[in-house]
């Protein structure tokens, strides 16, 4: 039984609280936060603490998972890391790379297990994609175009009633959101060796970028494009499902995902396209890829394999994110 503790109760935190309470080999011991870790820990029958070191003492948990804003994931991966064998922490990692590069340093010397918490390529629609790509069943994929539309980016109130924060960051489309398909492009494509990015900002009540077009090039050949607006929305029950909308292009066929979370095919020379059947559970947030994150991180540390986002091999995200602003600021491609 692998003892828990979450720190952090904001609003993305209660996904976290629910995948790790339904784990039958995980007891969640504790939550931690200055604000909302009694009614956390009242929901889901964990022991509530205001200090850290106050609840590594008496709860000694076996794994951390750390969902504190971005600003003090390093304060708190230092506070936990000779106490504890195991953290998951939550994106944009340590905020910027240079605490991501320290708080992986820090991790090496004392022997921490830690990885970043990047729930979108657990999305099960993003399993299911992969498992078509290497079967074949697109043929030799060309290109990939992911087109971001949320829709809750618009006018004075944007983020206020969810992530608040969101207004104050200077970098925020690909920092906090765009990152998400760096990574799920990684995932399905393989490794970058260009990129290219045009950002703008729309909503000038955000500090950073919110719209913009980011272009990938990978050592397969294929090519990736972001697109990214999150004044704009797209047609889905659930907007905050998929965020949008991807096609993969290949030489067999063309595969659509929507914002329902289906997936279809249409094969190269035909016109009709065919429902593509998988399972998923439309559960808590993007087919419960919390729970999905998790559980895999939770099994690679337990096996002594590497996470698939281990944070040694994430700083390869954040690099090609720096590369992106880079890109950005000198209006040119970026080789890698």
């Amino acid at each position: 039984m692998t003892r828990v503790a979450v720190i952090g109760a904001g609003y993305f935190g209660q996904f976290h609280y629910d995948a790790w309470s339904r784990m039958e080999d995980c007891e969640l011991v504790a939550t931690c936060a200055l604000a909302g870790a009694e009614a956390a820990a009242e929901q889901f029958g964990a022991q509530a603490f205001a200090d850290v070191g106050v609840m590594l003492a008496e709860a000694q948990p076996d794994l951390v998972d750390i969902t504190t804003p971005p600003a003090t994931h390093l304060e708190m991966i230092r506070a936990v890391s000779k106490q504890v064998p195991w953290v998951i922490c939550q994106k944009p990692f340590c905020g910027d790379r240079a605490g991501a590069v320290a708080a992986i340093e820090l991790a090496k010397a004392t022997g921490l297990r830690l990885a970043v918490h990047e729930n979108f390529r657990f999305q099960p629609w993003y399993r299911e994609i992969k498992a078509l790509i290497d079967q074949g069943a697109l043929g030799e994929v060309y290109q990939a175009t992911f087109r971001l539309r949320p829709g809750d980016g618009q006018g004075p109130d944007a983020y206020l009633a969810r992530q608040p924060y969101f207004q104050q960051m200077p970098r925020f489309l690909i920092h906090e959101t765009g990152i998400h398909w760096i990574d799920t492009f990684r995932y399905l494509l393989g490794e970058v060796t260009s990129i290219q990015a045009d950002l703008r900002r729309l909503n000038p009540k955000i500090a950073g970028e919110d719209a913009g077009i980011l272009q990938l090039a990978f050592g397969s050949g294929a090519r990736a494009v972001f697109d990214g607006n999150r004044l704009s929305d797209h047609a889905a029950t659930n907007r905050r499902l998929t965020m949008g909308e991807l096609e993969v292009e290949g030489s067999a066929a063309t595969l659509r995902l929507d914002g329902d979370g289906s997936i279809r095919l249409r094969a190269h020379g035909a016109n009709g396209w065919v429902e593509h059947a998988y399972a998923w559970s439309d559960h808590q947030f993007g087919g419960d890829c919390v729970y999905l994150t998790n559980r895999a991180i939770l099994e690679a540390f337990r096996s002594g394999q590497p996470a698939e986002t281990e944070a040694s091999e994430y700083l390869l995200n954040i690099n090609l994110e720096e590369a992106a602003y880079r890109s950005n600021d000198e209006r040119r491609w970026i080789n890698l």
